[in-house]
């Protein structure tokens, strides 16, 4: 009963109500399309806005690469002069270096060649010379203990004199001697001698002179 009186109350009313509802959607969606145009442009801000960061930043790098591009130009340009430098100076040692080296070779071939074209000669009548070829055998101690390598063993060594092909002046010593004799050589191994148990160590090599070649 008291919902037909309050309905029938309202009813003078009901297009005014319908109206004010009408009015209120009608607002509320002109809110939501003005809302949706600020997103839009909110985006749209947000957009440009990362481009002129992107502009700024290729800007950036074009005025470093207009500043650093010569500098870097001109220190790679530095970099391969200075390799080819490098480059010719190890050429110029490498080219020293096999020239020593064929010298040093030609060297043992001319001493091989005077062993080979010389006949040996044992007159003891004979003297060593400096730049003679001599044949020796030899026993080297030290402290009157043998050492390794330090023995012919009899089978002989040839040895140009003034050579320093041994240590020290083993070689200097055997000058003035002749074929047959027995010469007691003192030298001094160099402290970088490459063995522990040589190194700056004195030596006595016991020498037998078998000849000369001649």
């Amino acid at each position: 009963m008291l919902d037909r009186v309050i309905f029938f109350t309202l009813l003078p009313y009901f297009y005014d109500i319908l109206d004010i509802i009408k009015y209120d959607c009608s607002r509320k969606s002109a809110k939501e399309i003005l809302f949706m145009n600020k997103e839009n442009r909110k985006a749209a801000k947000e957009r440009r806005a990362k481009e002129r960061e992107h502009e700024a930043k290729v800007a950036h790098y074009k005025k470093i690469w207009n500043w650093a591009g010569p500098a870097l130009i001109i220190v790679v340009i530095v970099g391969l002069i200075i390799a080819s430098v490098l480059d010719s100076k190890r050429l110029s040692v490498k080219s020293a270096s096999e020239d020593t080296s064929t010298a040093s070779s030609a060297a043992s071939a001319s001493s091989a060649s005077t062993s080979a074209s010389a006949s040996l000669q044992t007159d003891t009548s004979l003297t060593i010379e400096d730049g003679d070829t001599v044949n020796i055998d030899y026993v080297g101690s030290i402290d009157g203990v043998e050492f390794q390598g330090g023995n012919t063993k009899g089978n002989g060594a040839d040895l140009v004199i003034g050579s320093h092909t041994y240590i020290d002046d083993f070689e200097e010593q055997l000058i003035g001697h002749h074929p047959g004799d027995s010469v007691d050589v003192t030298v001094t191994f160099p402290e970088d001698y490459g063995k522990d148990e040589l190194n700056g160590k004195e030596a006595l090599f016991k020498v037998t002179v078998n000849g000369i070649y001649k």
